[in-house]
């Protein structure tokens, strides 16, 4: 079983930042992609990034590759995803999600991860 918590989100201006955390714990998997999906409301959920803990291979959206980041830590139980430059369209539900893999390949398939957390709140104002 894996636990994850996020944290982070909060209520900016248009061309302002956040750093998005995510807490991993439980399980004993040696390897797992790790991801970051958002959902506005009337909206599919949608993967943004993803980090493959084997390699340290990232992954994004064609829509956020210049301004979002994602990281891990050097113990590996926190996840991070910075936002530069938030626009109004990046307003969203932010969820961390996990799947046992070894690689990302389908990353940006929220069926493929298992696990979820509550996620966090990112409002983006003009």
């Amino acid at each position: 079983q894996v636990l994850l918590v996020e944290s982070g989100g909060g209520s900016v201006q248009a061309g302002g930042s956040l750093r998005l955390s995510c807490a991993v714990s439980g399980g004993t998997y040696p390897y797992m992609c790790l991801g970051w999906f958002r959902q506005a409301p009337g909206k599919e959920r949608e993967g943004v990034a993803a980090l493959s803990t084997r390699n340290g291979v990232t992954h994004y959206a064609d829509s956020v590759t210049d301004r979002f980041t994602i990281s891990q830590d050097n113990a590996k139980n926190t996840l991070f995803l910075q936002i530069n430059g938030l626009k109004p369209e990046d307003t969203a539900m932010y969820y961390c999600a996990a799947a046992i893999y070894d690689t990302c390949t389908y990353w940006s398939r929220a069926g493929e991860f298992g696990y979820w957390g509550q996620g966090t709140q990112v409002t983006v104002s003009s």
